[in-house]
């Protein structure tokens, strides 16, 4: 505990000498990232049916359609539009590389317990339960696919709590922003689209800890409860559910382009 304790003033002391605060001046969402989490060896999550993989890039290339149609002035980026493997690292790293404006990462979840339902949108921070921090395992052991995963991500370890601990302090310079837009997905979700709402949370995933612009993980129900298994694989339940991420988007748009 005392070697937790040293480790994480010492994180500290680092992130807040660090960061540098988002200019506002003449800010405009010109482009974002989708990323449709998992693909090829990486299955992510399943269900009776599914898998979490083949879910959300349906629900991503969706997405990313319904920005083009209506948001002409808006560039859409795909981390993946096939089935196929990506590291964490380089999901960031093409968000950093085209100068994206915000990053949206699409995932499903699971639980051991069947009857859990709903959606959750994640952004970079502190967890503030134990709940979040297996949310955050969970999707951060993909790295365990990778070659000198220790190197890529700092001494990271997805099997040590201590690790975890340490890595949730890296709260993102773009928290406000990504908060943001966390609320109003998940607004969209409940008044909109009639999901059950888990709420705005907060926890450690290397995915978005690697990207500099406001970021969001997007939990999009559970593959583990029979009947959201059956909504999210229905092609009108995947619409429904790009159309809340779309309505959003653009929320989020019009207001921090309205106040710049």
């Amino acid at each position: 505990m005392k070697n937790i304790i040293i480790y994480s003033l010492l994180i500290i002391s680092l992130v807040a000498f660090s960061f540098t605060p988002l200019e506002t001046h003449d800010y405009r969402v010109k482009k974002v990232v989708i990323d449709a989490g998992h693909g090829g060896k990486d299955t992510g999550t399943s269900g009776a049916n599914t898998q979490e993989k083949d879910i959300v890039l349906k629900i991503a290339l969706k997405l990313g359609k319904l920005i083009k149609e209506n948001l002409k002035d808006v560039e859409v980026i795909y981390t993946r539009t096939s089935d196929k493997f990506l590291t964490l690292e380089n999901r960031a790293k093409m968000a950093n590389k085209n100068g994206a404006d915000l990053f949206i990462s699409i995932h499903c979840n699971s639980e051991h317990t069947k009857t859990v339902k709903g959606a959750e949108t994640f952004v970079m921070g502190l967890h503030t339960s134990e709940e979040n921090l297996e949310v955050a395992k969970r999707e951060n052991s993909v790295v365990l696919l990778e070659d000198d995963y220790h190197a890529k991500y700092a001494g990271y370890d997805p099997n040590s709590d201590e690790s975890h601990i340490l890595f949730s302090l890296f709260a993102s310079s773009y928290l406000e922003n990504s908060l943001n837009l966390a609320q109003k997905i998940q607004y969209q979700f409940k008044n909109r689209v009639g999901r059950r709402s888990r709420g705005v949370k907060q926890a450690g995933f290397v995915v978005l800890w690697q990207t500099s612009m406001p970021s969001v993980l997007v939990e999009c129900g559970f593959l583990s409860n029979k009947s959201e298994e059956q909504y999210l694989n229905d092609p009108l339940g995947q619409t429904y559910i790009a159309s809340g991420l779309f309505r959003a988007f653009r929320d989020y748009k019009e207001e921090l382009e309205s106040i710049n």
